[in-house]
């Protein structure tokens, strides 16, 4: 029993245990304070389905060995346009969240490959420069979002030239996939359609992986050289990796903005990759190795510490100045304990 126990602890690492035990914690005052705990399990539901395809992305640059793709924002990005290009459209109810993503992977997808041949010619530098890439193209597209020829009333300014910073969906496409199947047992609202999604792409990540395609990008992540003796392409695999991390970004940010009701351009994508980098971590992947329960546990995790985390949070520090200090200090703090802990359980 005890190397059972051992096993499970090593396995599972020092850092997952202290979040799991943080998490636990958190639930158990969360009843004691009388919050409603049916609701804050739903709304962890909720985001787990809206951040999960997000948190999918790292799988496969984490596995060709690119590392953490802090780049994230470039598929955010083609996401934002495929679905702008879908209200463009006048296009409502699922059809056009589908116009919207079958608009969105082929971008993705040519701006993975870019994306991946520049980061071929930067190895060892790779979580570097796909931050800077990130940041850079969020900031250029501040300037495209100026002048893209968008004549919709609902994505452009009404008076001037630009588009909106918030494109509201709620005659669109608002929670579609939430509502989808939905349910409710013991109080608790299941967004079986969300949640569908979300393991749906787990499951086509999952199926990928093991074509012969997604073990020769595992195969040149975890050990170049054998695989170059074995007659796998490093750069393509590493392109392969990207491309794929790329449109999975520009998916989870239509899944995200459907379940949010909102569109957010200009800045709002910037930050979006450390939250997801930091939940793969929290699920116990690391910079060179990641599964699928890995996302799954740590978007989850992750979601769940914020949910309920912060409402306890403000429960406890009733002042409001304070509170807002603390909802910082916990939302930012989990990313930096993540991101300190960046060599998962290998520690």
């Amino acid at each position: 029993m005890r190397e059972k126990l051992k096993h499970w602890y090593e396995s599972i690492g020092l850092p997952r245990v202290i979040i799991i035990c943080f998490f636990i914690i958190l639930c158990i005052l969360s009843i004691i304070l009388g919050l409603p705990i049916n609701m804050l399990i739903s709304d962890t539901l909720v985001r787990t389905g809206m951040n999960g395809v997000l948190v999918l992305a790292m799988v496969p640059g984490i596995l060709c060995g690119i590392g953490l793709n802090f780049g994230l924002p470039l598929g955010i990005l083609c996401g934002l346009l495929g679905g702008l290009i879908s209200l463009e459209m006048n296009l409502t109810g699922g059809i056009a969240l589908f116009v919207a993503i079958l608009v969105a992977i082929p971008i993705a997808a040519v701006v993975g490959y870019f994306y991946g041949v520049l980061l071929n010619k930067v190895k060892g530098s790779e979580m570097m420069v796909s931050t800077y890439m990130g940041f850079s193209a969020v900031s250029l597209m501040c300037i495209a979002w100026l002048l893209l020829p968008f004549k919709s009333s609902e994505i452009k300014w009404p008076i001037g030239q630009g588009l909106r910073t918030t494109i509201a969906l709620s005659d669109r496409y608002d929670k579609v996939l939430d509502h989808a199947f939905s349910f409710k047992i013991a109080g608790v609202v299941v967004p079986t359609g969300l949640i569908l999604m979300f393991l749906a792409c787990c499951f086509i990540m999952w199926v990928i992986l093991r074509t012969k395609k997604g073990i020769s990008m595992s195969a040149a992540g975890s050990n170049p050289k054998f695989a170059e003796a074995s007659g796998i392409n490093i750069q393509s695999a590493r392109i392969f990796g990207t491309m794929l991390s790329t449109i999975l970004g520009a998916v989870g940010i239509i899944v995200y903005a459907q379940s949010y009701g909102f569109y957010q351009l200009y800045q709002a994508p910037m930050m979006m990759g450390f939250a997801a980098v930091a939940a793969i971590l929290i699920g116990g992947a690391s910079a060179t190795k990641a599964k699928i329960s890995h996302v799954i546990i740590g978007t989850i995790l992750f979601q769940g510490l914020l949910t309920i985390g912060l409402p306890v949070a403000n429960k406890i520090v009733t002042e409001g100045n304070l509170a807002e200090v603390v909802r910082i200090i916990i939302s930012n703090g989990i990313i930096l304990y993540a991101l300190t802990k960046v060599g998962g359980s290998e520690e």
